[in-house]
């Protein structure tokens, strides 16, 4: 039987862990897109979940929102298992999409207040608005929306009707850096307030600077899961030496992109009196590891391939 902390509060209990999943599966034929899977999420925290395109991260996030039918394994939200999402399940939840499509006709406030009204109860508009900068497009047409304003309405639309637990695939795609720091900041607002936030995204200092706890996933299994600065303590690397060369470097390295080293070593003033001695080397930088550096030790592969 599945058992889970209950904090008490002055309307009743509720459970500290919002989202259980055990022993996930999910197959396509002989392929094992989701392959025995299981973590927790906590309430009022920033849940990363990250992977390599085809690493079975998607199918996970559409089950979870019940967009897809598992195979088999058990999901529990708020202490209950829950084989298929009911209506009072559904309200708790927020989602935002990779690829979100409105009604092009109407207003950006038009928009909000729809969604806010199919709930019947949520969020102040005008707060939603400025929380998310759509103040001065309040007026437009979702049809003449750029690709960063109509990004920053999908999220919007997600925490409209004030829910637990918001799923955020890829939030900050298009969006300028600044539109980028903005919206970390209210995701950061929104977990002060003990929302539950389950993020996925291509940004690695992105999960890295919002994270709790990042749940890495590779060809259907969970290959390491803990907190951002325990990932990297224990992942055994020292120092990262990135630099520039035109010529094949021979030197073992965590990634390499056209001409763009990145080398994990643990005697960087050796490496690199041996790069400046053999070969034509540029923009040296030497600093401690990262997230990244952690995923391409695990996976071989750049959170985007």
């Amino acid at each position: 039987m599945f058992q889970c902390m209950v904090v008490l509060h002055s309307k009743g209990g509720f459970f500290l862990e919002i989202l259980k999943v055990v022993d996930l599966k999910k197959h396509y034929g002989d392929v094992k897109a989701v392959d025995g899977i299981s973590f927790t999420v906590e309430r009022g925290t920033v849940f990363s979940f990250l992977g390599p395109n085809g690493a079975g991260k998607t199918t996970t996030v559409e089950i979870l929102e019940g967009l897809r039918k598992k195979d088999s394994g058990e999901i529990y939200y708020f202490g209950e298992r829950k084989d298929v999402l009911d209506r009072e399940t559904k309200r708790k939840i927020g989602v935002c999409l990779q690829k979100s499509a409105f009604f092009e006709n109407l207003t950006v406030w038009e928009t909000l207040k729809l969604f806010r009204g199919l709930y019947g109860t949520g969020l102040d508009l005008k707060e939603v608005m400025g929380l998310f900068s759509l103040e001065n497009i309040e007026k437009k047409m979702v049809k003449t929306l750029s690709g960063g304003q109509l990004q920053r309405l999908a999220v919007a639309v997600a925490f409209i009707n004030d829910p637990e637990i918001v799923f955020l695939d890829e939030p900050t795609t298009g969006l300028d850096p600044q539109a980028r720091r903005q919206i970390w900041d209210t995701i950061e607002h929104f977990k002060n307030l003990g929302k539950t936030i389950f993020l996925t995204t291509h940004y690695m200092e992105e999960a890295e600077r919002l994270s709790d706890h990042v749940c890495i996933i590779d060809h259907g299994k969970i290959i390491a899961e803990g907190t951002p600065s325990s990932l990297i303590s224990s992942s055994g690397l020292k120092t990262v030496v990135e630099f520039d060369c035109d010529q094949d470097v021979n030197v073992r390295y965590l990634e390499k992109k056209e001409n763009h080293y990145v080398v994990e070593t643990d005697a960087p003033e050796e490496l690199i009196k041996d790069l400046l001695k053999n070969w034509n080397v540029s923009n040296i930088v030497i600093r401690k590891p990262n997230l990244e550096d952690v995923f391409l030790k695990l996976t071989g592969r750049d959170l985007r391939e």
